[in-house]
């Protein structure tokens, strides 16, 4: 397999900017979906810059996206990741909380089900979010209430929306019950939904107990597909 470039310029020092198109030129044992894939991941911004910014994924940026526009994340905040690998967003978490300086107030636990590598600020646990014991363990790790639950959590899809949108949503009713467990007054939780986002039971549990909920769809998420994300705001408690 090769790949060429064509187009004129360069890419500019911001994710957003547009670059050279990279175009696979030969790739005769892959499958068209894993051409089309491998074309996107060479000609996305958000990509090169994860690698020259050091992030360990391009959905980094989803989460520096959201909290540009929403102002969350802050020094000396208690910060659970639901879902973290490969750590893109604890990346991130610990960066604006500044959890990483010495001195810090700042708690950054973060979970996955996949094993993720250490980052410096933030205590990460291998383990099933949904396994019974989770909850109980992340609340005895963090050791204070939360400030902000983040969850990017997502199911294996199967390309049918009805059944991937049952699937995520209820990882994120499991998220939220969570939340508003150890949520300190005006906390804030974040979760991905898929495209319609949060409802039912879901959506009216987050009105009644923050002050505000919105969804939102960061730059950096692909205008193909089919997440966005819920913010709700100013946690007052059930």
């Amino acid at each position: 397999m090769t790949a060429k470039r064509r187009g004129g310029g360069h890419a500019g020092g911001d994710a957003g900017a547009r670059g050279l198109t990279v175009k696979v030129k030969k790739a005769k044992k892959l499958k068209p979906s894993s051409v089309r894939w491998l074309q996107r991941q060479l000609n996305d911004p958000f990509v090169e810059a994860a690698q020259k910014e050091g992030y360990r994924s391009r959905a980094a940026y989803k989460l520096t996206g959201l909290d540009d526009r929403f102002h969350f994340l802050k020094p000396g905040q208690a910060v659970i990741d639901l879902g973290a690998a490969p750590g893109g967003w604890t990346q991130v978490a610990v960066q604006r909380t500044k959890a990483d300086r010495p001195g810090s107030k700042s708690k950054i636990v973060a979970i996955d089900i996949q094993e993720v590598d250490p980052i410096p600020g933030a205590e990460i646990l291998h383990l099933d979010f949904m396994a019974d014991e989770a909850p109980a363990i992340l609340r005895e790790k963090l050791g204070r209430p939360a400030d902000v639950v983040l969850s990017d959590m997502a199911p294996f899809t199967i390309g049918h929306a009805n059944t991937d949108h049952l699937r995520i949503m209820a990882l994120v009713e499991a998220a939220l019950d969570f939340a508003v467990q150890v949520l300190a007054p005006d906390g804030v939780f974040v979760a991905k939904v898929f495209q319609g986002g949060a409802e039912g039971d879901a959506l009216n549990l987050m009105k009644r107990a923050f002050k505000s909920v919105r969804h939102a769809k960061p730059p950096a998420s692909r205008s193909d597909s089919a997440e966005m994300f819920v913010v709700a705001t100013g946690f007052r408690g059930l």
